[in-house]
């Protein structure tokens, strides 16, 4: 083995100039460790935070749901609540035939020149199979006139529009009255502007409630249509 003593200078430059390649090459390996041991740190706090943005999601969620099932207990208990008003309603509606629009139709169309003496209620026509295909709720009659009456809760034009309907086809479904002077009334709890002037134009008798009785909202210049 060469010693120091026996090595020439150029040998001497030459290993120092080797240990100087090898000490860059080690501290170059080091900071190359160093990077990527900062780069791993760099992805640990990414992976951590996309880990917390995930719970985070997920609180979100749970959150989402929580008021989801909220919102649909609440429109379960809407739906149960509306359909409870709606058989109050229908009930209602039965009232206000019998208390308010069946007790004043004669005297309101007697008052219009209309000879109707008697009512009848639910006039129905029933298929052989007995399923319903037509129904008026109401009829002022008399030996050649018949005033048939749709009585509705809240008015409407699609309303006029189904009684305009039945009216076309009623002397089908009932031909004991074929030659019956056929006219048309609508009455209702609420009856709007619009749906009124609507029937109105479409030859209908028009009641709505005033106080504890009916009144007929047609002007006496009003010409009845007849079917």
């Amino acid at each position: 083995m060469t010693t120091a003593s026996e090595m020439s200078w150029d040998e001497i430059k030459t290993l120092i100039a080797e240990l100087a390649i090898q000490s860059k090459e080690t501290d170059r390996r080091f900071q190359e460790t160093d990077r990527r041991f900062q780069e791993t740190d760099r992805r640990f706090q990414e992976t951590d935070r996309r880990f917390q943005e995930t719970d985070r999601r997920f609180q979100e969620t749970e959150a989402q749901l929580r008021e989801t099932d909220r919102q649909l207990r609440e429109t379960r208990r809407l739906v149960e609540r509306i359909s409870r008003d709606l058989g109050r309603l229908g009930n209602r509606l039965g009232e206000f035939v019998e208390e308010m629009v069946e007790p004043a139709v004669v005297a309101l169309f007697q008052a219009r020149g209309l000879k109707v003496h008697r009512t009848m209620k639910n006039l129905t026509y029933r298929n052989d199979d007995g399923r319903l295909l037509a129904q008026v709720d109401l009829v002022a009659i008399d030996s050649d006139t018949l005033i048939a009456i749709e009585c509705k809760s809240h008015l409407s034009v699609d309303d006029v529009n189904e009684h305009l309907e039945r009216l076309a086809h009623f002397k089908t479904y009932w031909p004991e009255y074929g030659s019956y002077r056929l006219l048309g009334a609508v009455a209702a709890m609420v009856v709007p502007d619009e749906a009124a002037a609507y029937a109105y134009r479409k030859g209908l008798f028009v009641l709505a409630p005033s106080g504890e009785t009916m009144r007929l909202l047609n002007d006496k210049a009003f010409q009845p249509r007849a079917w």
